[in-house]
């Protein structure tokens, strides 16, 4: 699948702890942007969407989660590194058990590596930070 040709499901887990949410940092080189998301990504074909979070979690941060809460979908249209991309994304709360919390993960996905960092709600919601998809704050 191309995903900046066509409409990508994806599933994002919400992980909160003392007000803090585990996202991992991105970097958009054409707007000069550091942003956050929560971490997951896409649904594969005869995928469920817990079975694609779990993947994911396992995948990109080698833990394994428990997944609470449906919490909802939305469409997200955006433009990253220049290019126009859709999704349709699917939110789960979710726990992190105490034996796999760390205060920093590497995070190892298509793009390389990078970190997920606990982060305080409030640096999102105040704007101090930027938190994609912006629906996300629905649910936080």
């Amino acid at each position: 699948m191309n995903k900046f040709k066509e409409i990508r499901p994806i599933v994002l887990g919400l992980a909160v702890k003392d007000n803090k949410l585990l996202v991992s940092e991105g970097f958009d080189n054409v707007k000069k942007q550091t942003f956050y998301r929560c971490l997951g990504g896409g649904i594969e074909f005869l995928e469920k969407s817990t079975d694609a979070l779990k993947r994911e979690f396992k995948e990109e941060i080698n833990i394994d989660i428990v997944i609470k809460d449906f919490l909802g979908i939305s469409e997200n249209i955006f433009t990253y590194q220049g290019k126009s991309a859709h999704e349709l994304v699917f939110y789960y709360n979710i726990n992190i058990l105490a034996e796999n919390y760390k205060e920093e993960y590497i995070v190892t996905d298509d793009n390389g590596q990078s970190k997920a960092v606990w982060i305080d709600i409030n640096e999102f919601k105040n704007g101090n930070k930027i938190l994609y998809p912006q629906e996300v704050f629905k649910y936080i």
